[in-house]
């Protein structure tokens, strides 16, 4: 998601932690003066994150939610303030909690930001409080959560692999190949229109060819922002989606917010990914097994996959 030229990702406490540590520190210990031992507790190693980051990849706004439903821990800097940030944020930290199936949130609120909590709908309980020296709100926002699909969840690797920055076109091909080619039964692909330098090579569609065909319950999910780029474009993974419909599916977001989700991925059943933070670049960061960025992903992936439509305009399309 692109918000005022920065862009909204999950995140994994393990692996970004000193990115969430550094936004946090700065708006809550250094701005607010509240005690670090305060600040960073024992719920956050369990909490869903999410990170802001800028077109520098430099952490800019984070907050979490908890397996009980709280919303915390939500740090815009100073510089970033009034621009969306905290909003899209907030948003789709909500969306995180409907899909996870909770009927409500909760969070407690400082009283300067209460408004902000209000124009989503959350409603004060209680007396205001002090926490951290603040005066605060304890506010709730009742949830209708989305249908869930049953999925065969994938046994973990049990060893992760630090990820790899990617800067060239060709490291991200032989990352790409790599993870075809280690995923045994799923890959995701997000892209905005199958860039054609990645997924028109040869020899990433013959890879993707061959794990279908190598096994009959495989199943390649791709999501395509802007298909209409495609109409007069011979595409290798486009004439392999007409061949074997049965093993490639592909749909079209609905939601404007998804439409302007700017970052790329690829993802496997083998806890392995590849994220690009501006689809139309190269640069971005890798690993063939690394369950904490992929898991998220592969959650991003399937919540926009329920609430995006079948491409008619492959289905359109004569070999």
């Amino acid at each position: 998601m692109q918000i005022a030229n920065c862009y909204l990702e999950p995140a994994s406490y393990a692996v970004d932690f000193e990115d969430i540590r550094y936004v946090r520190n700065l708006v809550f210990v250094v701005e607010q003066q509240i005690p670090l031992e305060v600040e960073f507790d024992e719920l956050d190693p369990d909490c869903h994150h999410f990170l802001v980051r800028d077109l520098d990849y430099r952490p800019i706004a984070t907050c979490r939610l908890s397996l009980e439903g709280k919303v915390g821990r939500m740090a815009v800097l100073r510089e970033w303030r009034g621009q969306g940030v905290g909003e899209s944020l907030l948003r789709a930290t909500i969306d995180k909690a409907r899909n996870l199936g909770l009927t409500s949130i909760i969070a407690s609120a400082q009283l300067t930001a209460l408004g902000f909590y209000q124009k989503f709908g959350f409603a004060a309980e209680g007396e205001v409080f002090g926490e951290a020296g603040i005066p605060h709100q304890a506010i709730r926002l009742m949830l209708q959560p989305r249908e869930q699909t049953v999925r065969s969840i994938p046994q973990v690797q049990e060893v992760a692999v630090e990820a790899v920055r990617l800067e060239t076109i060709e490291s991200t091909l032989v990352a790409i190949r790599e993870l075809i080619m280690a995923a045994r039964r799923q890959i995701y692909i997000y892209s905005r229109d199958l860039d054609y330098a990645l997924y028109g090579q040869k020899d990433i569609a013959e890879s993707l060819k061959q794990f279908a065909l190598g096994n009959r319950n495989a199943s390649v999910q791709i999501i395509v922002q802007d298909p209409t780029s495609l109409r007069n474009q011979v595409h290798p993974v486009v004439e392999l989606a007409q061949r074997l419909p049965s093993y490639f599916l592909i749909r079209v977001p609905d939601e404007a917010e998804d439409l302007q989700y700017a970052s790329a991925f690829v993802a496997n059943d083998s806890d392995g990914y590849l994220f690009r933070l501006l689809g139309n670049r190269y640069e971005g960061h890798w690993s063939p097994s690394l369950p904490a960025r992929n898991r998220p992903l592969c959650e991003e992936f399937e919540r926009v996959w329920q609430r995006s439509s079948a491409c008619a305009e492959f289905r359109a399309l004569s070999l």
